[in-house]
């Protein structure tokens, strides 16, 4: 009969058997430990090396194109050049059709100056895509690097916590076990136990293997949402030649082109080359890139995207930006004046990015397909949210000023235009406004320069910190900056405008403010200057011209009509967009000159975009295409 101490008496022999097998599964997680240490290492040495070795030979490659493409871009030899490109590459269909119908038509005509001038801007615009493609890769690959380096120094240093483990652990177990004693033959039972341990050590070196495998060829960045045949940003030569944001490059409302129209009238349809219905209302402005114009559209219950073709006006597609992730479906209330499709639309040549009242982002590819789609949050707007986009390189730049200054709403915002990911985000010390922010080269730096009462403040762009900030405005801003003659000029609604020199540091107050003046200024439009006069135009149409360097000024002129459109500048000539869709062409100098009017025949409230050749105005209903059809 078994007594309560036979019961809980456990003998020496199992307790040796015990601590054989965790000093075995000790060892056997030590040794795991140690192979996935030597694999995590390895892989993170090879990581190492094509970061700083292999990587930095292709960027040299895309160096060198960037320098031949700047070189060469008027290259006689044309056709075998891009021959020799087709054979290196896999051009765009488009392109490569173009080549073709190209190639047959200089073969019979070796002398048309025109065929030959279109050849040399496809050479370019190959070069140009190939770049794209190179430099995507790079910044892909450079990513995907840095990415693994951060991940894979957590899985080394786990493998190498495991290897201690099983070391210190191991040790301690191999103490505790008994001298070698005479035991049964129990060789059958060890060595199915080995069998079986062998084969777990062996499992767990595949799976982990499979594992350090997946962490080099899984893309951590989800690039699948973009489209990668055209991917890095434009240079700032094909966003000269281009009207990709509100007012144009760099929000100035200059053309680069002198041929635009200066003779059309809406009732007749003289000088109108096309006009086309846009489908859901919107007071912003259109944007133009190569053949394409997009506008956007929005109501209570829809919001839309629109790209039509420039030569023709046909509305190629239109997107809606419906049901976006972290967005709301509760009823917003605006202003009909601002209405929901108030901000202008944004694109770099690959992407159309577009923002509503609602908080809503899209963006797409050229050929319509969604990219991404998000919410910034609904804007707690007076009026309705009305600040249009930017963009600086692969970011999309969005001036959320909303609330009150104390309620510690307002942001700018950066998004990753090929996710839609947040870069970076900067709190700002302003209530809501409607002005927008523009990116500019100053003071040998990248400057995004935004107005909130009462703050003028420049970002950096790649990293949304402060550098300067000046304190001179109040009020409901509206009015975009603009840099000209090396001053940033802001607006404060119907009391003063006001120059900075933007090359400082912290808050500029008291330093920088190179001269203001406390004459009527406008409350909605926006300056325009040639570096040397500044000209501004009130909602009640009075235009006022200044001197950029003092601030004398020069001369005034009243329209006794309304404008909420801004004046641009054509060459040496003025266009002055009515509410009515009146063009007012004026020459400038010590006094206002008109040389003639045009009439469009419907209500205009968006500032207008110049291409070459021609004009694009968007109606209250209709896009307008301006120009002659030569």
């Amino acid at each position: 009969m078994k007594t309560q101490t036979d019961n809980n008496y456990k003998s020496p022999l199992k307790n040796t058997e015990v601590t054989r097998q965790w000093y075995h599964t000790a060892v056997a997680a030590a040794v795991i430990g140690g192979v996935f240490s030597l694999i995590a290492l390895e892989l993170m040495v090879f990581n190492y090396f094509q970061r700083t070795v292999a990587e930095p030979k292709r960027e040299e490659k895309l160096e060198a194109l960037k320098i031949q493409l700047r070189q060469e871009p008027n290259d006689q030899q044309l056709i075998s050049r891009i021959q020799e490109l087709d054979s290196q590459s896999v051009l765009d269909p488009n392109l490569a059709k173009e080549l073709d119908v190209l190639k047959t038509k200089i073969r019979d005509n070796p002398d048309d100056q025109h065929l030959l001038s279109r050849l040399r801007s496809l050479y370019v615009q190959i070069r140009q895509d190939e770049i794209r493609q190179l430099d995507f890769q790079i910044r892909k690959v450079r990513l995907r690097r840095w990415d693994f380096s951060s991940r894979g120094s957590f899985l080394l240093l786990g493998s190498v916590v495991v290897l201690l483990v099983g070391v210190k652990s191991a040790a301690s177990y191999k103490k505790k076990l008994p001298a070698p004693q005479p035991q049964p033959d129990r060789r059958d039972e060890q060595v199915h136990k080995a069998i079986r341990a062998r084969w777990a050590i062996t499992v767990a070196i595949v799976v982990l293997g499979s594992t350090a495998l997946l962490l080099i060829n899984r893309a951590w960045l989800d690039f699948g949402a973009a489209d990668m045949q055209v991917t890095s940003y434009p240079s700032p030569d094909e966003i000269s030649k281009n009207w990709p944001s509100f007012r144009g490059p760099g929000g100035l409302g200059i053309s680069a082109y002198t041929n635009v129209g200066a003779s059309w009238k809406g009732t007749t349809g003289q000088g109108i080359i096309w006009k086309s219905k846009v489908p859901l209302p919107g007071h912003n402005s259109p944007i133009v890139w190569d053949d394409r114009v997009f506008v956007t559209g929005a109501d209570p219950n829809m919001r839309e995207v629109y790209c039509f073709d420039a030569l023709s006006g046909r509305l190629l597609w239109k997107r809606g930006v419906m049901n976006v992730p972290q967005g709301t479906a509760e009823p917003l209330e605006v202003m009909e004046d601002t209405g929901y499709a108030a901000s202008t639309a944004v694109t770099d040549g690959r992407w159309v990015c577009a923002i509503f009242a609602t908080g809503d982002v899209g963006c797409f590819n050229f050929d319509g397909k969604k990219v991404w789609a998000g919410n910034v949050g609904t804007p707690d707007s007076a009026y309705g949210y009305a600040s249009s986009l930017a963009m600086y390189r692969n970011l999309l730049l969005i001036q959320y000023d909303q609330g009150g200054a104390e309620d510690e709403k307002s942001k700018l915002i950066a998004l990753d235009t090929f996710t839609g990911r947040t870069v970076w985000e900067t709190k700002r010390p302003v209530p809501n406004s409607w002005s927008s922010p523009i990116v500019v080269e100053a003071a040998g730096q990248p400057q995004i320069i935004t107005c909130g009462d009462p703050w003028v403040i420049a970002y950096n762009p790649t990293n949304g910190t402060e550098i300067w900030r000046a304190k001179c405005l109040g009020g409901e801003i509206a009015s975009t900056p603009i840099y000209a003659g090396e001053l940033i000029f802001v607006i404060e609604p119907y009391t003063a405008m006001v120059a900075i020199r933007p090359d400082g540091k912290g808050d500029v107050t008291k330093t920088h403010i190179a001269w203001s003046i406390d004459d009527g200024t406008p409350d909605i439009s926006c300056p325009v200057s040639n570096g040397e006069l500044i000209f501004l135009l009130t909602t009640e149409g009075l235009l006022t011209c200044y001197k950029t360097d003092d601030g004398a000024k020069l001369w005034e002129h009243d329209f006794e009509k309304n404008f909420l459109a801004s004046p641009s500048l054509v060459g040496d000539r003025l266009y002055l967009l009515s509410d009515k869709g009146v063009m007012h062409i004026a020459d400038f100098g010590t006094e206002y000159k008109e040389l003639t009017t045009c009439e469009l025949g419907e209500d205009c409230y968006a500032s207008p975009a110049f291409m070459d050749g021609r004009i694009y105005i968007r109606g209250k209903e209709n896009l307008y295409c301006i120009g002659s059809r030569d």
